[in-house]
């Protein structure tokens, strides 16, 4: 049985040297979405036109629902964002390795497929902090993964709102950091991750100044001049917890408080004073604690911190932070190699044949599953076969796994093989794509005319 893969190498003979630094790119959103529906375009928000591709995209939203009949169909179903996120990125080959939703706090994680068989030990949970802890309109979300062996934790949360509540705001973070909990030896709570976000609409306000003082700086961009007066900046200076917390310059816009569809702040008889409600920070854990954070030590820069200006379906803007992971990879390899044998197609029984080529904690709940080029998440395969029950054959080296044929599309199409862990949570091993021809009862039957799809 493997351990956390934070704390075992299964690259037992390779030396430290052999490791060479790799750069990765993170893409973070935090977005209020005031129970609106989705918009129709995402591009600026993910910023798809960039040169550089993210690795990883990170998304924190708050809000999500409205109205216990959307909330419960949201919660059989994926919710209307989750669903547009998922569309939009699986074409240009990203996965939803993990998500997490109560009511209106939704976290997503996505991943370039290339990483997938890297990220591993994906946990998630949640704590209430609404009415005295019952209600979960305020709260946190987390998920916590191994990516190349280095733990990862992303914690987006909701707090209490008003000027007044900023102390409430700061005993909800910490009830959150105290209450939650991971099932890994090396990192059981939040802190003991070698890197952590904290994200979301952390409702910090800025106190002091008047509504005509923090008007003319957000005109005339002299942010810095609200900085002193702003709640978060200011507690970071007396209290330990926070001063482990890093964050980029506030040099753009306050995101909150605005006249939905419009880019006019608060006009309203209310007139609620502008402020940096949304927010994204980062903790590394100080190095020297662990053996292993000297050996193979974790990075990190964030390269952009913003406003995105572009959407006001929301009385909030969305936040974007882009940021540079340097680290030594754990992991060199799968944990997983396996391919389909043979030709395949709906016209004859398949073979599904792997190999183990790192000790991992097997399980009668482990399935391989058969996938499309392109889709969105570990729930989206087309049939998928239990590696114990469906076994026919092995040896010391290959195992063979059987598919029925009345299992395989009869139109075929560009496909992948995913080995899915359930002691891990994730896909361990990822075949190279395949074709699955065209079943002959297709062409006979004339569902090839009707589909428009050219003959095989």
């Amino acid at each position: 049985m493997m351990e956390d893969n934070e704390e075992h190498n299964p690259d037992t003979t390779t030396s430290n040297e052999n490791y060479a630094k790799q750069s990765f790119r993170l893409h973070m959103v935090t977005w209020n979405v005031a129970t609106a529906d989705p918009v129709d375009d995402l591009a600026s928000l993910l910023q798809l036109g960039s040169p550089r591709s993210p690795d990883l995209y990170v998304i924190g939203l708050q809000e999500v629902y409205s109205g216990p009949v959307r909330l419960v169909a949201d919660l059989v179903f994926d919710d209307g964002w989750s669903r547009l996120f998922m569309t939009t990125l699986a074409p240009l080959g990203y996965l939803k390795v993990s998500s997490i939703r109560m009511q209106g706090l939704l976290i997503l994680v996505f991943s370039k497929l290339d990483h997938v068989p890297f990220i591993r030990d994906i946990q998630s949970t949640f704590t209430r902090t609404g009415i005295f802890g019952y209600w979960g309109n305020k709260g946190g979300v987390s998920v916590r993964l191994s990516f190349y062996g280095h733990s990862l934790c992303f914690l987006n949360c909701h707090l209490a709102a008003h000027m007044q509540n900023a102390t409430e705001r700061l005993d909800e973070f910490e009830h959150i950091l105290d209450t939650q909990t991971f099932e890994s030896p090396q990192a059981p709570s939040i802190l003991d991750h070698r890197l952590v976000f904290w994200f979301g609409d952390l409702n910090f306000r800025i106190q002091d100044h008047g509504m005509h003082f923090v008007r003319s700086c957000i005109e005339n961009q002299t942010y810095q001049l609200l900085w002193s007066k702003e709640q978060l900046t200011m507690m970071k200076k007396k209290e330990p917890i926070l001063q482990e917390f890093e964050e980029g310059p506030l040099d753009f816009q306050p995101t909150y408080k605005f006249d939905r569809n419009s880019h006019v702040y608060d006009s309203s008889g209310k007139k609620r004073k502008p402020a940096w409600t949304d927010r994204i920070l980062w903790r590394l854990r100080p190095q020297g604690g662990k053996d292993q954070d000297l050996e193979l030590p974790l990075k990190i820069r964030q390269e952009s911190y913003n406003s995105d200006m572009t959407y006001s379906i929301s009385d909030h803007k969305p936040v974007v932070g882009l940021f540079t992971l340097e680290l030594k990879k754990r992991q060199q390899t799968p944990l997983v190699q396996l391919y389909p044998e043979g030709d395949w197609s709906a016209d004859m029984d398949a073979m599904v044949v792997y190999s183990t080529l790192q000790a991992f904690p097997s399980s009668h709940w482990d399935w391989v599953g058969l996938f499309k080029v392109g889709f969105s998440c570990v729930s989206d395969y087309i049939t998928y076969a239990w590696v114990k029950d469906d076994e026919v054959a092995s040896s010391e080296e290959l195992v063979r796994v059987y598919v029925s044929k009345w299992e395989i599309p009869v139109l075929g199409g560009e496909c992948v093989l995913c080995y899915f862990s359930s002691a891990l949570h994730c896909i361990i091993g990822i075949s190279q794509p395949f074709k699955v021809q065209m079943s002959q009862v297709a062409v006979e039957e004339g569902l090839v005319a009707e589909t428009g799809l050219p003959r095989p």
